[in-house]
């Protein structure tokens, strides 16, 4: 089973996964459209690249930006939750054994006990952004079993290695389900709202050329709008 698991179905995964990637890149860029968005994207792809760089940029800084620093609280909560979900199953030692009898290579390992520390980082933010989600009536109204599937979704991974590394009940049990949820997760990316991953870039480059260009970027040179 686990030969399967981290081999021909991790294969599947990793092409579901870059083929939805791709495909959720070239959909989006072929949706813009000048004539209705009303930005000339190509003729004045200078000051629309700059405006682009310059608001993911800011977006990408904790508080960079007017909307992190007006809820301080959720905003750390954010960046805790998205750093520890990117950034934790990189250089968690386990994972680079994998990538070393595999593919031949492997990346810097963090200690097992900053790995504890980012894993429970990822969950207790996820428990603040649930409870964020119920507590704000203008976030609860549109807030369906969806969006909480999505986050079972992306801690699923980090309560089963948890789990696993800390031998709790069978371990073989863990590791295959653990495997399988981190699976299931790279798979649901390009397959749902989780494929923010990619979007978030695109959606701000998107805003950020709109500013850079029409709305005061060019300070109206040459442009009727």
């Amino acid at each position: 089973m686990y030969a399967f698991v981290t081999g021909p179905l991790a294969w599947l995964t990793f092409i579901i996964f870059f083929a939805g990637m791709t495909y959720r890149a070239v959909w989006y860029f072929r949706g813009l459209n000048w004539q209705l968005d009303r930005v000339a994207y190509k003729e004045h792809m200078a000051y629309g690249i700059k405006g682009a760089l310059r608001s993911i940029f800011f977006w990408l800084i904790p508080f960079g930006t007017h909307s992190w620093r007006f809820y301080p609280f959720f905003t750390i909560c954010f960046f805790a939750f998205h750093i520890g979900l990117l950034f934790t199953p990189f250089f968690i030692y386990g994972h680079n054994i994998l990538l070393q009898e595999r593919f031949g290579f492997s990346l810097w390992s963090m200690s097992d006990g900053a790995a504890d520390f980012m894993t429970c980082m990822v969950l207790v933010a996820a428990l603040f952004i649930i409870l964020r989600r119920n507590a704000l009536p203008e976030v609860r109204i549109i807030t369906k079993p969806y969006d909480y599937l999505v986050i079972a979704i992306a801690v699923a991974p980090f309560v089963t290695g948890l789990l696993a590394r800390h031998q709790v009940g069978n371990y073989n049990f863990w590791l295959i389900t653990h495997i399988l949820s981190g699976e299931l997760f790279i798979v649901a990316i390009p397959l749902t709202k989780l494929s923010h991953f990619i979007g978030f870039f695109l959606s701000r480059a998107q805003i950020g050329m709109d500013y850079g260009i029409k709305r005061g970027g060019m300070k109206s040179k040459g442009l009727s709008w």
